[in-house]
């Protein structure tokens, strides 16, 4: 494999687990309410929405699924380890995550013209029959994120913590990304009562 896709994979992995890490915490913010919520996304946003930040987002998200592919596709994953299988596995569902994801942001910007805001990923999530794929297709993601955390950090930290301590904390990392799933899950559905979607958001399901 050459040096130069693995050090794309390796850069651009760490800009976006920064900035995915940041997400996942405004998203935890909707336990406090809609409200809470958007304000923290309107500060953060003062960061990842300068045209210079962005460019570099979206060109890690390029750079990420790219590579990630190039590698996965390098591997005989079979014939490796769990550690690395869920690393692999995990991977792949990221690449088809950013994809989908980032295209669907930058059409609801560009096409329809919304405020890509709480109200646009959490849409889907509360209109029934949107929701029984919208579910699994966040917690997945919020699951693979920690899962190839942890498949990475059990792989390079033997070395450094003894095998057995870097299980447990790959297995603690893991559960740490349930966790979040789930609270995120409760917070973009009202603790589970259903979040009550403006019109202009429907219309890019179809309604």
């Amino acid at each position: 494999m050459p040096r130069a896709v693995v050090t794309v994979h390796y850069w651009s992995g760490l800009l976006l687990a920064g900035f995915i890490l940041v997400h996942l915490l405004n998203h935890l913010a909707a336990l406090a309410g809609a409200t809470a919520h958007l304000g923290l996304m309107q500060l953060l946003r003062t960061v990842y929405r300068h045209p210079v930040v962005e460019g570099a987002l979206l060109l890690a998200v390029a750079g990420q699924v790219f590579t990630g592919i190039r590698l996965a596709r390098s591997r005989r994953v079979g014939a490796r380890g769990r550690a690395e299988r869920l690393q692999v596995y995990s991977g792949l569902y990221l690449a088809f995550f950013l994809l989908v994801h980032t295209g669907a942001v930058l059409t609801g910007r560009l096409y329809f013209g919304l405020d890509t805001n709480l109200y646009f990923g959490a849409a889907g999530i509360n209109t029934f029959p949107f929701s029984l794929f919208f579910v699994p297709y966040y917690l997945l993601a919020v699951l693979a994120v920690f899962g190839h955390l942890a498949g990475v950090h059990y792989r390079k930290g033997s070395a450094r913590f003894g095998e057995q301590a870097a299980r447990r904390q790959a297995l603690g990392l893991g559960g740490l990304g349930v966790v979040v799933a789930l609270l995120i899950l409760y917070g973009l559905t009202n603790g589970l009562r259903g979040l009550p979607i403006p019109a202009e958001y429907l219309k890019s399901l179809g309604r």
